[in-house]
């Protein structure tokens, strides 16, 4: 048996902005996290974080180590805190093993996942909620493992609320942002952060740092009040702007649009930001209203709360979005 921690090349790691650099498990860095309190726990853990290689291993074992656990009041042990094994070429990969503690109390824990003897493509997707300690996988000693094949797409950056976490998808891949990746082979970093993204400067200026080809900006959600919002979206996008004047922009509006009554004011200031930016020449910004997300047909059947979506509502989402984002990639082909 021959053991490999996922820092370890071929083994690669996607969704954490400069792993290869620092090999450590964050969004955020601490020195942003101290000017954005609210970021301190948020900013530590790492939604959409993907383990990727080759194997033609059998079998092979993934351990995996929290720092932190906690139970999500809205979400199960399997939603936040498992870590599911996708096997196969990413658009038609099929999910064949998720990795979960037996209790929220055990903070290492593995799983032997079997597949076919064949070179095949793993994604494992890492767990949602909490900060990780460490992962390894124990392989047979006469297994092949080999680097991944490079998304054809990305790295997309989506910026926003705990919707765009995830939450409250019943698996870590069935986000909204997750289904995407998988649909259009795009590569991405989720900056959802649950009741906590308000269009801080200083997060701006953190997001200028990362190299991304995309931009989703999606966190009317977080903020306060109509006020707050109409205060910070426009700044925020023009700030992301000074550093990647030249990155297509996605703007998207909360998808729980019958259940709050501001809804059609956060529209209209995200609206706002995008119409201007086009008086002002910009050809590449686009605008997605939330209020067609759900569809006409059960609409009320989308969330879990009259606010997170379910998995029939982040279906819904990918779905609405889907070619507005394939005719943006393809175009920056």
């Amino acid at each position: 048996m021959k053991t490999l921690n996922i820092k370890d090349a071929p083994i690669k790691v996607f969704g954490i902005p400069f792993f290869e650099e620092k090999k450590a498990f964050e969004r955020i860095p601490l020195e942003i996290r101290e000017k954005v309190k609210s970021l301190e726990f948020y900013g530590r853990r790492c939604p959409g974080a993907r383990v990727g290689f080759k194997t033609d291993a059998a079998e092979f074992t993934v351990r995996i180590s929290f720092k932190t656990f906690s139970v999500d009041a809205g979400m199960s042990i399997f939603a936040a805190h498992a870590a599911n094994v996708m096997v196969g070429e990413r658009q038609n990969s099929e999910y064949v093993e998720h990795i979960c503690p037996p209790d929220y109390e055990t903070k290492q824990f593995e799983k032997v996942v079997k597949k076919s003897g064949k070179m095949d493509e793993v994604t494992i997707w890492l767990p949602r909620n909490e900060e990780l300690e460490n992962v390894e996988i124990d392989f047979p000693d006469d297994a092949k493992i080999e680097a991944p094949t490079p998304y054809k797409y990305g790295p997309a950056l989506y910026y926003g609320s705990s919707i765009t976490e995830g939450g409250c998808a019943t698996g870590i891949t069935l986000g909204y942002n997750a289904l995407l990746s998988r649909w259009l082979d795009l590569d991405y970093y989720n900056f959802g952060f649950s009741g906590s993204a308000r269009g801080e400067i200083e997060i701006a200026d953190y997001i200028n740092t990362i190299d991304f080809s995309l931009f989703v900006m999606d966190y009317d959600h977080n903020a306060w009040n109509c006020d707050e919002l109409k205060r910070t979206h426009e700044p925020f996008f023009k700030r992301i702007r000074e550093k990647h004047p030249d990155v297509p922009v996605l703007f998207l509006t909360r998808p729980n649009f019958y259940t709050v009554d501001d809804s059609a004011g956060r529209r209209d200031i995200v609206r706002e930001t995008y119409e201007n930016a086009l008086k002002n020449g910009d050809k590449n910004v686009y605008f997605i209203d939330g209020e067609t997300f759900f569809g006409n047909k059960d609409r009320t059947l989308c969330t879990v709360d009259l606010t997170h979506p379910n998995d029939i509502g982040f279906y819904r989402m990918a779905e609405t979005i889907y070619p507005v984002m394939k005719e943006i990639l393809e175009k920056g082909e």
